[in-house]
């Protein structure tokens, strides 16, 4: 079945809550989001520091309207929004997840951690003992609907203000098709975005690890390479 953009569901009404988002990758999931008219919520383990972000998200151009973007730390986040997007380094990722089960219980919950080691041969991919950042995930958050999704994004593309399309496929992994739909239409979102299912979780791992060489690629050809399926 190819590719049917017609068939997502109708997301404009969710709330996004991005935990990390002061960092360059929620700073700019953030950003697309409101720009594409999504109530976003920053947080952060400091209130104020996630309050500053938004305001500044807030100021981009093309963001809508005032307060379609509002920043508080991470718990009241994760309890007021309807889609949760993890956005943390990855040192920090189970302790902030673990600490968060409760407000996320019935949510859904995005994971787009790469756990990824340098040195000076370059980037290389962590082993996780549960499989993959989001099966960590999804073992810390029982009670949540879990899936990986914007692992492979540029962040510079994304907080870019002149750059109106972003050529790429969103790979979405999880245990229930229907999280496919919404987190696809999310993508979708972002011009230039498609969500594809990639897979249950136990997959996640090899598109963790691909952002090592995506970033190897970048760096050699000063790009900010994605990835497109064919034939979709």
């Amino acid at each position: 079945m190819a590719y049917d953009a017609s068939d997502l569901p109708d997301v404009s009404g969710l709330t996004v809550g991005i935990i990390g988002g002061t960092g360059d990758q929620g700073r700019g999931l953030a950003y697309r989001f409101a720009r594409a008219g999504q109530t976003v919520l920053i947080g952060s383990r400091s209130a104020e520091r996630a309050v500053q972000s938004a305001a500044e998200i807030a100021a981009l151009p093309g963001v809508p309207a005032a307060g379609s973007v509002t920043g508080a730390d991470n718990d009241e986040v994760a309890r007021r929004s309807d889609v949760v997007i993890i956005a943390v380094p990855w040192d920090g990722h189970a302790a902030t997840v673990g600490a968060l089960a409760a407000p996320l219980a019935g949510k859904i919950v995005v994971d787009c951690v790469n756990p990824l080691g340098f040195d000076k041969q370059g980037p290389y991919a962590l082993p996780v003992p549960e499989g993959s950042a989001v099966q960590q995930a999804a073992a810390l958050l029982p009670d949540s609907r879990v899936c990986a999704a914007f692992n492979h994004v540029s962040a510079p593309l994304l907080a870019d203000p002149e750059i109106d399309r972003i050529e790429l496929d969103v790979l979405i992994c999880t245990e229930e098709r229907e999280l496919v739909g919404i987190v696809g239409a999310l993508a979708a979102r972002i011009t230039g975005m498609r969500g594809i299912y990639a897979g249950r979780l136990r997959n996640a791992h090899q598109i963790e690890a691909f952002t090592a060489n995506l970033i190897a690629i970048n760096k050699r050809y000063k790009a900010h390479a994605g990835v497109r399926v064919t034939d979709l």
